[in-house]
């Protein structure tokens, strides 16, 4: 009796893309601590030994779906409109507007995944923070520059309302994860915008 001649298909070729893509998801989901390997190996559809091979460990891993991010229009929408935009109100008014838009896009996590993902490991918190603090000084350095050339009022503290617009974007994804609409955030970008500095 012949033996029925086995076929072996072709394996499935890695996509890293995808796999990294599910790897963001769970964190922005469920942040650092709070997501596993195994299941970030069953969302990615690897072997443990897989995603060690493709991108070394938990950390690793994570560092690269936060860089990732930042190349991606859910995290570089900030940067997009400080270049794009003519004049320093109309960059912080599309920042905000985008955000309330982007933080409740429904085929994402909600809200922004740099303060979403909240470690309680140090050196993870530290790097996440510092990631955070960073747009206090690209907002400072945009607003100096409005100041200098007289968009904004002499008196305006460049630091101050860069820190102020800072922490409204943080409240505003925290409120998308609560449940807010993109119309309820987009109510708040308007009222954040009528507290800025008149000449």
């Amino acid at each position: 009796m012949d033996t029925p001649e086995v076929r072996r298909g072709r394996p499935p070729t890695f996509n890293r893309a995808a796999a990294l893509a599910a790897a963001t998801r769970l964190f922005w989901e469920n942040g650092y601590e709070g997501t596993s390997i195994n299941e970030l190996t069953r969302a990615m559809g690897i072997r443990p030994g897989s995603l060690y091979a493709a991108f070394g460990d938990k950390r690793s891993l994570f560092n690269e779906v936060i860089e990732a991010y930042g190349r991606s229009p859910a995290g570089a929408f900030i940067w997009a409109a400080m270049s794009r935009e003519p004049t320093a109100f109309d960059a912080f008014r599309r920042i905000l507007l985008d955000a309330a838009a982007m933080y409740t896009e429904p085929d994402t996590p909600a809200g922004n995944l740099l303060c979403s993902a909240a470690a309680a490991d140090t050196d993870v918190a530290t790097y996440m923070r510092d990631l955070r603090n960073a747009s206090v000084g690209t907002f400072e350095k945009r607003l100096t520059t409005a100041r200098q050339e007289g968009e904004l009022p002499a008196k305006t503290d460049p630091r101050k309302l860069a820190a102020y617009f800072t922490a409204v974007l943080h409240g505003m994804s925290q409120r998308a994860r609560d449940g807010a609409t993109a119309a309820e955030l987009t109510d708040t970008a308007e009222l954040a915008m009528a507290s800025w500095p008149a000449r």
